[in-house]
């Protein structure tokens, strides 16, 4: 849909939508493919790499899209997806959208807490997970009334049955769901900033409306020869709707490898070895690589870098030159409506800190509180125009959030930002409280909840303040009981508590001890205050 041009006039007049009366993401992905042409390369810890076919991730699919409706699934029942990158991931995804499911994608690093709050509101009625996860799963099984089904890939165990005996048992013919380009296909929650967090309901339509937005910042995707790899994982709208499911769309083969742990050194040694041509690198990800000594040791071949999360700067622009070779491509978007800003070297200047200007077949513009487009230059929120393909259906069973996200037909992002007179875009910060760290979105609501379990907790305060490589680390300002006393253990045991109740990427790296919050009139925390060091800190 997006055609190569020589300016970005050129190719944003030329493009046209093209979203079809019927539409699977499954079938796009994987039945319409060549079926002996590579799709997945999966690198393991070990260094051993298995490839697999998309004639072969047909036939799995199907068996997994049979297994589903054996056990009584019927097309909108929400499944489950628990997995890091690997290839039963990318399966249980096809599978439950040719079946006309919903797929759930959850990050291996929740706690259980944060899943459980997610199984609870989506009402899963299928899960795919490991032995690791099926342990979590086994101890919130009360809590899931709807849950019928439990697949681990690392064999049976309490309340969970083996998913390659499921799959052995199955058909490896299934006839898909005839879906819609609107039909609900996947739900990913996002963060917020009061209460816990939403899940944005998307259609089938919503992989089309991501292709532009892959297309223009890798430098008109796909070209030969390319191989895509992102470090993001799965379970977020970045690794599976900017890299795995595009790529797939148009043929290209995916590299799966996700270390525990980012390693930068090992990153570049990934993408030499394995020819990496695409990738995705989180602005986290740059930083720490940038901080690696000599990169051109490794000689890379990258054709394209997209990131997006936080404006790039002159200096990681100038690196990104220098030690990958290209110029990295800034994108900009949010779950509910993804990749609708960015960058393309080859057909417009990148400024250094613009996020770029609208992706061809979006509008994007700075509106006013009633959605009142404003000057060039002038701050507002930045928004985009409705209807969109890649735009969500709706926050899952939450109307008035639904409602409250929109000011007539434009969707507010949430950020606050100008427009230059060329149209390009400019980030100045968020207009609610959600922390960037690490290239995650992480909602203090979901994190103060946590916080208040513990039982020296009296009350919880959690914001983002600045850091050199996280963007903002997750700080928290604690009120203990009154028989609690502040301590440098108590503030290391207070953040264990959150890393394994909630997830590792969400604790607070920093635990600040005061004798009170600031508060509105009306209750609400003054988290602006703790941002701008209003509050005295009791000594540990």
């Amino acid at each position: 849909m997006v055609l190569a041009g020589r300016s970005y006039d050129e190719v944003f007049g030329r493009f046209r939508w093209q979203i079809p009366a019927q539409y699977n993401i499954g079938v796009d992905v994987c039945d319409r493919q060549a079926a002996d042409a590579r799709a997945l390369i999966y690198r393991r810890a070990d260094g051993s790499v298995e490839e697999y076919s998309f004639g072969q991730l047909k036939k799995l699919s199907n068996k997994l899209a049979n297994v589903f409706e054996g056990h009584g699934l019927l097309p909108g029942d929400r499944v489950g997806v628990l997995l890091p990158q690997a290839l039963e991931t990318a399966v249980a995804h096809i599978a439950a959208y040719k079946a006309g499911l919903v797929a759930v994608p959850l990050f291996t690093l929740f706690g259980v807490d944060a899943l459980g709050y997610r199984l609870r509101d989506s009402g899963a009625a299928a899960i795919v997970t490991d032995g690791e996860g099926a342990a979590r799963i086994a101890s919130l099984r009360a809590q899931l009334p709807k849950l019928k089904l439990v697949l681990s890939i690392d064999g049976a165990g309490p309340g969970a049955g083996d998913f390659d005996t499921a799959m052995g048992r199955a058909s490896d013919q299934y006839r898909p769901a005839a879906t819609g380009p609107d039909d609900p296909a996947l739900i990913i929650y996002t963060s917020g900033t009061t209460g816990p967090p939403k899940g944005a309901l998307h259609g089938h339509r919503v992989l089309l409306g991501h292709l532009p937005g892959v297309v223009f910042p890798h430098n008109f995707f796909p070209q030969p020869g390319d191989l895509f790899w992102t470090p993001a994982d799965w379970a977020w709208i970045g690794g599976l709707y900017d890299v795995l499911l595009p790529a797939w769309h148009y043929g290209v083969p995916v590299l799966a490898y996700r270390a525990a742990k980012f390693d930068p050194e090992e990153a570049f040694s990934l993408m030499a070895d394995m020819g990496v041509r695409n990738s995705f690198l989180p602005p986290t990800a740059l930083k720490l690589m940038r901080q690696v000594p000599d990169p051109g040791r490794w000689g890379l071949d990258l054709r394209s870098v997209g990131s997006g999360g936080e404006p790039l700067g002159q200096g990681l622009l100038d690196w990104g030159r220098e030690a990958l070779g290209v110029t990295i491509n800034e994108f900009y978007g949010q779950t509910e409506c993804n990749l609708v800003v960015g960058n393309c070297a080859e057909a417009m200047a990148v400024k250094p800190g613009a996020m770029g200007r609208a992706i061809p077949g979006h509008e994007v513009a700075v509106v006013d509180e009633n959605g009142a487009v404003l000057a060039p230059g002038t701050l507002g929120n930045i928004a985009v125009r409705r209807p969109d393909p890649v735009m969500f259906l709706e926050y899952w069973n939450q109307p008035d959030a639904t409602a409250e996200k929109f000011r007539g037909d434009w969707m507010l992002t949430g950020d606050q930002g100008r427009q230059d007179e060329e149209g390009y875009f400019w980030f100045v910060g968020r207009d609610d409280d959600v922390i960037t760290t690490a290239g995650y979105r992480v909602g203090p609501g979901e994190v103060e909840d946590c916080l208040a379990k513990h039982p020296a907790v009296a009350l919880a305060a959690v914001v983002g303040l600045p850091d050199p490589v996280r963007t903002e680390r997750v700080t928290a300002f604690v009120v203990l009981k009154g028989d609690q006393t502040a301590s440098e253990a108590l503030a290391t045991e207070i953040q264990s508590f959150v890393k394994t109740r909630l997830a590792a990427h969400a604790y607070p790296r920093e635990v600040r001890f005061v004798d009170s919050l600031p508060i509105t009139a009306t209750g609400k925390i003054r988290r602006r205050d703790l941002r701008q060091g209003a509050m005295p800190e009791r000594p540990a």
